[in-house]
């Protein structure tokens, strides 16, 4: 085989080692970090969940990043380039940072064939954990029991909401997805449970294997008013907090979780009510209900299940009066795409289904009849559907027809925000302004 010299090269070349693009073990990233020698000297925290994982570990990276620790963060997928998994001091890694990690990973498998995710993640744990870092974060994929992240001992595992996806390798209902999600959790360690009413089957496992159980409504708790909100937690208050600057009304739990988190590895990693203000204040995460401001607004969210598009759904509500709300959608086809659209065609008045660049993607032809099925028997003004070669066409065609006091959201898979991100961050004014 030739060397892979760049990061295109390597991830080709990860992709074409196992017959599955998914292949749920933990066997193999397990044997090849332990060749590698990976360990991790500073605490870590495993985030795992259905929905808020990303939002959470943004928010844990931030608090920390403002009370003066240096941040190692592995978060999935990327929006556009491979190097926004990797995250350190707050910035993506650079591309040629990561290549001698891919390089040591294959130099060590031998004749273990690992997926490209098992591949990717063992070079980016690599780099992590020979960073000079204060504590490393790290973004569970898919579950938690067999996803590769937990081949890394955790000093404080994190439990978001935990709604209905990835059914066909998690289970049914929310107890087996529970369940799998729980075995992030270690004996004797942290683990805290932001979902307000998590599955029986997530407290039986933290009981069973020794976990200490921080969970909200009887650990820590929130509440606030329009200007300012207050945590609490064990023996512990902090008042006068910051609204997350990641907007939505889900986002105040992801951030009483990341704050418990913090408060759990408080004698290692102190931090003080400034911190969390400040961190609360600047975090930053692309694409979680952002708010693009211009004629007409734009608002990206990479929702892809129903518990994530009713959070969607009620956020645009709240938004005010939009004469027209124009959609942009590409989604999975192994998703429960009628539930998706039952939650947001009330809203929608315009629809934009696209191509996405995957296999795994419903066709734009087929959003189309699904969005069409939806539509059957609504009273009203008629809704036109359109169809589009891509994510970025999508949004061109919309912003086209749109009016300046419109909005058009973008939603349905990272694919779908990824794609019209591509060019950077689009900044719409409605053709006839000038």
């Amino acid at each position: 085989m030739t060397t892979p010299t760049t990061l295109p090269d390597w991830l080709a070349h990860c992709a074409r080692l196992h017959p599955k693009t998914m292949d749920l073990s933990l066997e193999r990233t397990v044997e090849v970090a332990r060749r590698l020698g990976i360990a991790f000297a500073v605490p870590v925290i495993t985030v795992a969940g259905t929905n808020g994982k990303g939002s959470t570990c943004a928010m844990i990276e931030s608090i920390a990043r403002h009370a003066g620790y240096r941040t190692g963060l592995y978060q999935k997928p990327e929006l556009v380039h491979f190097e926004e998994r990797c995250r350190i001091g707050g910035e993506p890694v650079a591309a040629a940072a990561l290549l001698p990690h891919f390089a040591a990973v294959e130099q060590i498998r031998g004749d273990i064939a690992l997926t490209q995710f098992e591949f990717s993640t063992l070079a980016i744990a690599r780099l992590l954990s020979l960073a000079a870092l204060d504590l490393v974060i790290l973004e569970v994929g898919l579950g938690g029991r067999f996803d590769s992240v937990n081949a890394f001992e955790t000093d404080c595992a994190v439990i978001t909401s935990i709604a209905l996806d990835h059914m066909e390798y998690l289970g049914n209902d929310r107890e087996a997805i529970g369940l799998e999600k729980a075995q992030i959790m270690r004996p004797g360690k942290p683990a805290v449970v932001s979902d307000p009413l998590p599955p029986a089957s997530v407290v039986a496992h933290a009981e069973a294997v020794g976990a200490d159980l921080w969970l909200v409504g009887r650990d820590f708790n929130h509440r606030g008013d329009r200007q300012q909100w207050a945590w609490s937690g064990r023996g512990r208050r902090y008042h006068a907090l910051s609204y997350p600057a990641l907007r939505g009304a889900n986002q105040l739990l992801n951030a009483a979780g990341a704050i418990a988190a913090l408060e759990a590895l408080r004698d290692r990693l102190p931090i003080t009510a400034q911190a969390i203000r400040n961190g609360l204040a600047m975090v930053e995460l692309p694409g979680r209900f952002q708010i693009v401001p211009g004629q007409p607004a734009l608002v990206l969210d990479v929702a892809h299940n129903p518990q994530a598009v009713a959070a969607l759904a009620v956020n645009l509500d709240a938004m005010g009066f939009f004469p027209r709300t124009h959609a942009v959608f590409g989604a999975m086809r192994d998703k429960d795409i009628p539930e998706l659209l039952a939650k947001m065609a009330p809203l929608v008045d315009v629809w934009h289904c696209c191509e996405l660049p995957t296999a795994r993607a419903a066709t734009a032809a087929e959003l189309a009849a699904q969005v069409q099925a939806a539509l059957a028997g609504r009273r009203g003004a008629p809704v036109a559907v359109y169809t589009h070669p891509s994510p970025a066409d999508a949004l061109r065609q919309a912003a086209a027809a749109a009016d300046p006091a419109d909005r058009i959201v973008v939603f349905g898979s990272f694919y779908t925000v990824g794609g019209v991100l591509k060019e950077g961050l689009p900044r719409l004014s409605a053709p006839h302004l000038g």
